[in-house]
């Protein structure tokens, strides 16, 4: 057996990464692409190397020199023309070589998992195609096959059809072909084709030609869970950092992206708090149906918004923002704050991130659970000359939720003494008698002007991508001061679209509500049979967990990661939490993902 590693490209999108290199020698955390390649060839017993060179290809044989002569034996070919070529010609230089033993053809822009070269070494099938389930983040050459395996089907990127990808494999760029197939099939067809089509091609198109031929020549194998990913761009190389993060930079990689996991191959998100039973089918339906106008026509301003907001959400237009997701509005009102505020830790930290910490007074219950109630409130807070009061309810991570009625005395106590109470209500849906627990109406408003309520509806509405957020009081000179704050286009067309169609859609929202109530109860009785696992009661959508020994959180999701492929949520260093213990966020998902991730902490060694 033999390897062909194909590194002639100029790997212009990586753009000054490039600029000196070829791509196969960018790091990915600390690491170039080339030495992780060759190291994972060391290990099999392989006959030579064979790297097809070009642009910077003095550059590149420089830089591996001598240092895996020991371990490989190691040859060039060089293209004098690949940046008029593509990769077609590239493996056409080798022709030869091909043919005389069994090769793994593999391009050298890949990363991938320790266990993907034993996996297609291993496979008796002579000649094999490793493929992976197609996912939004893919590009490139596409394959259909049938029930035993057999590539059938070679899709060009001409011929993709968004409506076909449930049925698409990406392939990987790993092959192996024997050396009676190259000789007998694939060369000579190569031959043919760039004889009659030309070198600007890509060496797939052949194997495209001989899967028409029914002959069934070439067989998947699909790598399942196993990590790869393909650098072309800098957001390929930020990407595939984090997935091959070790195990003291993984967490940080990860978090700091604060959401865009949909490019992450497979991976299960328990850190960020959506519905996982809405937008409905059938309205996810009518937002598809509309897709072309709402991208290429401009939205409305803010004072048709806000009309739309009024009439989706029930309060009045001079009581009510639309916002650019919460994150917008919280910044804004943290600026129309004054004076010294109240806060409850552990808490959403947003809105303290958002104010100077010298004028914060801050509430930590002191219980094991970390509940608390209006009336603990009121207690702390008297005789601390507050000017406002932040309460995240249902809390964050602490899942503790106050009762509409006692947020309402606590309401009348802050009205008492001019204190601006500022109830962020993104998670009150979750709770049990979702449909009577929110603030969001003219009469509670206007009974309590001191009030200003938040909601996220990224969270309760399952629609974090289109960014909508919503403030609401009755103070009007502060709900137009932060109308005048926000951008007149504060919001996208599908944001305006969700809230014009959302009133058709209320009673599957409800329906919605219902049934991840259920499935709260249900998936907190499962996670109480994991034994090291201390779960908190929760009327919001995550449960905050204490970690036990002999564990300690980030040792429970780093694991999860690595063998898995989910991510959970460290909070340990979260403020308020106690330092002397171990702390885990774990959302609440479907019914499905959340079997996968108790059988997943089942996995771990007690």
């Amino acid at each position: 057996m033999q390897a062909i590693i194909l590194a002639a490209g100029m790997g212009r999108r990586l753009g000054e990464l490039t600029q000196h290199n070829t791509k196969c020698m960018v790091p990915v955390n600390g690491i170039t692409l080339i030495d992780r390649l060759l190291g994972q060839l060391s290990k099999q017993q392989l006959k030579r190397v064979l790297i097809v060179v070009g642009y910077k290809g003095q550059e590149l044989r420089d830089y591996i020199g001598h240092r895996y002569d020991d371990l490989l034996k190691i040859e060039y070919a060089e293209n004098p023309i690949y940046d008029s070529t593509n990769n077609i010609y590239s493996l056409g230089l080798v022709k030869e070589q091909l043919q005389q033993d069994d090769t793994l053809l593999i391009e050298s822009d890949l990363i991938f998992s320790e266990r993907i070269i034993p996996m297609i070494m291993e496979n008796p099938c002579p000649n094999l195609a490793l493929v992976a389930k197609y996912e939004s983040w893919m590009d490139g050459t596409m394959v259909r096959l049938d029930n035993e395996q057999n590539i059938v089907n070679f899709i060009s990127k001409e011929a993709f059809d968004y409506a076909d990808v449930s049925s698409y494999y990406k392939t990987v760029n790993i092959y192996k072909f024997s050396r009676e197939f190259s000789r007998t099939k694939y060369v000579p067809f190569l031959d043919a084709y760039t004889k009659a089509v030309g070198n600007n091609e890509y060496y797939e198109n052949v194997l495209r030609i001989i899967s028409m031929l029914d002959c069934h020549d070439m067989k998947a194998l699909p790598i399942g869970q196993e990590k790869w990913y393909e650098i072309d761009d800098k957001q390929d190389l930020d990407i595939a950092e984090a997935i091959f993060a070790d195990e003291q930079d993984v967490l940080r990689k990860y978090y700091g992206r604060y959401g865009g996991f949909w490019r992450f191959p497979q991976m299960l998100d328990f850190c960020y708090l959506v519905n996982p039973y809405f937008p409905s089918q059938r309205m996810k339906d009518e937002l598809r149906a509309n897709f072309d106008i709402l991208l290429t026509e401009y939205p409305s301003g803010m004072k048709v918004n806000t009309l739309i907001a009024s009439k989706c959400f029930g309060v009045s237009e001079a009581h009510i923002v639309p916002g650019n997701g919460a994150a917008e509005l919280i910044k804004v009102l943290m600026t129309e704050i004054q004076g010294t505020t109240g806060l409850i830790r552990p808490t959403f930290e947003e809105y303290p991130n958002r104010y100077d910490k010298e004028r914060q007074v801050t509430f930590v219950p002191q219980n094991e659970d970390y509940r608390y109630s209006a009336d603990d409130l009121m207690t702390f807070f008297a005789d601390k000359h507050i000017q406002a009061l932040l309460l995240i309810n249902p809390d964050n991570p602490s899942g503790n939720f106050i009762h509409k009625d006692d947020v309402l005395r606590l309401a009348a106590w802050c009205e008492q003494r001019s204190i601006r109470l500022v109830v962020d209500e993104s998670f009150v849906d979750f709770s049990t008698d979702y449909a009577t627990n929110s603030l969001l109406s003219d009469s509670l408003l206007r009974a309590y002007p001191h009030l200003v309520v938040m909601k996220s509806i990224s969270k309760s509405y399952g629609v974090p991508g289109l960014r909508l957020g919503i403030l609401a009081s009755a103070d009007e000179p502060l709900i137009a001061r932060i109308k005048k704050e926000v951008s007149i286009w504060n919001l996208n067309s599908f944001a305006e679209f969700f809230m014009q169609i959302y009133n058709k859609y209320e009673k599957d929202y409800q329906r919605a509500c219902a049934k991840f109530v259920r499935e709260r109860d249900s998936f907190e009785q499962q996670l109480r049979t994991i034994p090291f696992l201390r779960v908190m009661p929760s009327q919001a959508n995550y449960f905050l967990c204490e970690v036990k020994a002999p564990y300690k959180a980030s040792e429970i999701v780093i694991y999860m990661l690595k063998h898995h492929n989910i991510l959970t949520r460290d909070c340990s260093l979260k403020p308020g939490l106690d330092s002397q213990k171990q702390y885990m966020r774990i959302a609440v998902r479907s019914h499905e993902d959340n079997s996968r991730l108790i059988e997943a902490l089942k996995t771990m060694k007690q």
